[in-house]
């Protein structure tokens, strides 16, 4: 296997995949088909946003993801610049409706949505939490891509940009609707998520974890449970209406909440009981939830 190779521009991208020279230098939309595939495994990273659309053919990505997809036909995979994938040389696709969009970020720097842009965090999902579209969804998405492409290949004038990144931004808040309508209908496999989460904790305490490697992360849990952080974040967010970090917080100070009332311990020797390296943080938190500092809220029920 060799290094990772780095892609620093839409040039780059084209040069190596053997396409003709771009329109645009900042943004690009390519077919991805049996021409465009490497003849050996490598591993690769851009730094470019990418967003990959696959039709009716295995994915290319090999080490990305870990599950098998519910929309075999059609899915949607989202990347962030740096983040390292690998291609698979068996990848084989008869499907022309396999395409990719690469954008740098001085495209949308100066714009609105590159102030929102980490607000889309589908850009850090892994692959197997891929967008799986049905045939109306796939349908929207292709005509908003058609039209980027189609601008972008016209003549550049002063109106090319603010109808590329236009176009763009109407492009992710679809998928925002269409994963919100796919976090919606997996609620049987949501809510054994959210159960594993909760039981992942208790697990945590239970075996004093907290004591070697303090309060649990949710980097830890999500990789624990084999999904990523922010994707993590986003489903218990739809289901329960707390983010990952909010639950996480919440187990822990009803925990304190407990000890309080049970012990003599100081507020300081709970806190470290707890995993916290220091007391301030945690009576910040137990404020933050219960309007109280923990000696106040003692007090208020003794």
């Amino acid at each position: 296997m060799k290094d990772v190779m780095r892609v620093n521009s839409i040039s780059e991208v084209h040069q190596f995949l053997g396409l003709e020279k771009p329109k645009h230098p900042l943004i690009s939309v390519f077919p991805f088909d049996n021409n465009t595939i490497a003849t050996e495994n490598f591993k690769y990273t851009f730094d470019l946003y990418q967003i990959s659309l696959k039709g009716n053919c295995p994915l290319m990505i090999s080490k990305y993801g870990r599950n098998s997809y519910d929309f075999q036909e059609c899915s949607m995979i989202f990347t962030a610049p740096n983040q390292i994938l690998e291609f698979n040389k068996d990848y084989q696709t008869e499907d022309e409706a396999c395409w990719t969009l690469v954008f740098h970020p001085d495209l949308i720097r100066k714009s609105e949505l590159g102030k929102k842009i980490d607000d889309y965090s589908f850009f850090s999902y892994a692959s197997d939490e891929a967008l799986h579209l049905s045939d109306d969804e796939r349908k929207t998405i292709t005509e908003i891509t058609e039209k980027i492409e189609k601008e972008y290949r016209h003549r550049i004038d002063a109106h090319s940009q603010t109808l590329i990144i236009s176009n763009l931004e109407l492009l992710l808040n679809y998928c925002v609707r269409f994963y919100d309508r796919q976090f919606y209908t997996r609620t049987n496999l949501n809510q054994d998520i959210v159960t594993d989460f909760e039981q992942l904790l208790k697990e945590y305490y239970k075996d004093e974890k907290q004591l070697e490697f303090g309060i649990p992360s949710v980097q830890y849990c999500a990789e624990t449970m084999n999904i990523s952080p922010k994707y993590l974040s986003d489903l218990l967010r739809k289901e329960t209406g707390k983010g990952a970090q909010d639950h996480i917080h919440q187990y822990i100070i009803e925990k304190a909440k407990t000890q309080l009332l049970n012990s003599k311990e100081s507020a300081s020797e709970i806190a470290y009981a707890l995993g916290f390296e220091y007391s301030q943080y945690f009576s910040k938190i137990f404020k933050k939830k219960t309007t109280m500092s923990p000696n106040e809220y003692r007090k208020s029920l003794n």
